[in-house]
């Protein structure tokens, strides 16, 4: 039996061999990383919308001068990430060690 197990981390995860990731947990990354991505591109200058302290922060983007160009590469990064991470994660596994 013990041959059947996969350590690591040192022996403190171990894992089955020939077992794969749950369906479920596949898509949570991917349900994860489009809402970062989506709050990263919606909220990049702050909630300028809000009623309250959207002047404020209106404001503070003036004086700050915020590079949009930046975030939309951040959220690019972030997305190649995602995609990146969706392609390992549906793909097989070629060789089992």
């Amino acid at each position: 039996m013990a041959d059947e197990l996969k350590d690591y981390a040192g022996g403190w995860i171990q894992e089955k061999k020939g077992t794969d990731v749950p369906m479920f947990l596949k898509f949570a990354y991917i349900a994860i990383l489009a809402g970062c991505v989506g709050y990263l591109v919606v909220y990049m200058n702050g909630d300028v919308n809000n009623e309250d302290r959207g002047a404020l922060v209106r404001q503070f983007n003036s004086m700050t001068q915020g590079s949009d160009t930046f975030m939309y590469v951040v959220a690019a990064i972030a997305a190649v990430h995602a995609a990146v991470l969706i392609w390992f994660g549906f793909s097989k596994s070629k060789h089992e060690d």
